[in-house]
């Protein structure tokens, strides 16, 4: 049989097995060890994460004080939150915790991006520099430190007293407190700062030496184009940043000593949901602030993403 002959009956056999439903068997590789692997991932979901998260939306329709059996309440504690102008003072004050800070932060993030990508000695020695507040900012030690900076006798005010100016106890007036907390939260810039010079090292040099023959000056060509195209970049930093504000709770907790004061000037979200679960033990009413602040955090990351095809631009 001539070799034509076999490949017109070989394609013969495979017409003949596909009619008859016969399929050839495709070896899949072994997939064991990469569900081993996983497995400690997916048991953390579900054990930290997911079942937690199940056991707070029950306990959001319960009386629950921890000491006793949870009692099936319906929606007595959403109900409650509608009354209750002490949680209400609390998201206000969060809200303008998040609306001021996040922006502040930003600003200073993409400003020391930009000036550590014109290139220096020693720019790995800066740029860890620049990132350390991010990872010590929302520890205890720097927010004790904070205290004792804007305190009555602190460094702020011993610095002004040097021009003859006295200055008030900032984190125990209720017109300042919450300004001291807002400067912390800037101060850990770090984490956006490194995002931000990352941004940066993608954009392609062509673009600027093409505007800088055309006789674009530093200015205009930060805002025609470095600018424009670092838009996805300050909306990825924009969506996390905010989501991280609505959760910050260990400055608040330890700048006011766990009091929100003054005059519950620094009673963010958080902190009144920690004082309801485990200082008045109504875990039930504080599983339904949680979802509350879920609620919250999804409204204003769905109108991050909305707003953004109006202002972030890509590539394609």
């Amino acid at each position: 049989m001539s070799s034509i002959g076999e490949l017109r009956q070989m394609a013969l056999q495979a017409r003949r097995s596909r009619s008859s439903g016969v399929k050839a068997k495709t070896k899949y590789p072994d997939s064991r060890a990469g569900h081993l692997f996983l497995a400690p991932w997916l048991v953390g979901l579900v054990v930290f994460t997911i079942g937690p998260m199940i056991a707070s939306l029950f306990l959001a329709f319960t009386d629950y004080n921890l000491l006793q059996p949870p009692t099936w309440t319906g929606l007595d504690n959403f109900a409650r939150m509608a009354g209750d102008a002490r949680l209400w003072n609390s998201l206000r004050v969060t809200l303008i915790y998040v609306v001021v800070s996040v922006p502040l932060q930003l600003a200073l993030a993409l400003a020391v991006a930009v000036l550590l990508d014109r290139g220096m000695r020693g720019l790995a020695f800066y740029r860890s520099i620049f990132y350390l507040p991010s990872l010590l900012g929302g520890s205890v030690a720097i927010a004790i430190l904070w205290r004792q900076v804007f305190g009555k006798e602190g460094l702020v005010n011993g610095f002004l007293s040097w021009f003859g100016i006295e200055g008030p106890g900032w984190i125990s007036h209720p017109d300042y407190a919450l300004a001291t907390i807002i400067i912390l939260h800037v101060w850990t810039f770090g984490s956006p700062m490194v995002i931000f010079l990352a941004g940066l090292r993608q954009i392609p040099e062509m673009y600027h030496e093409a505007a800088q023959m055309d006789g674009a000056g530093r200015v205009r060509r930060f805002f025609s184009i470095t600018l424009p195209l670092l838009t996805p970049i300050i909306f990825f930093n924009l969506v996390l940043q905010i989501i991280f504000a609505f959760q910050s709770f260990t400055q608040a907790y330890i700048v006011s000593g766990g009091t929100g004061g003054p005059s519950d000037s620094t009673m963010f979200f958080t902190l009144y949901l920690y004082k309801q679960a485990f200082t008045e033990l109504d875990m039930g009413y504080a599983s339904a602030m949680a979802w509350l602040l879920l609620l919250v955090i999804a409204a204003f990351t769905a109108i991050n993403f909305w707003f953004s095809k109006y202002w972030v631009f890509y590539d394609d």
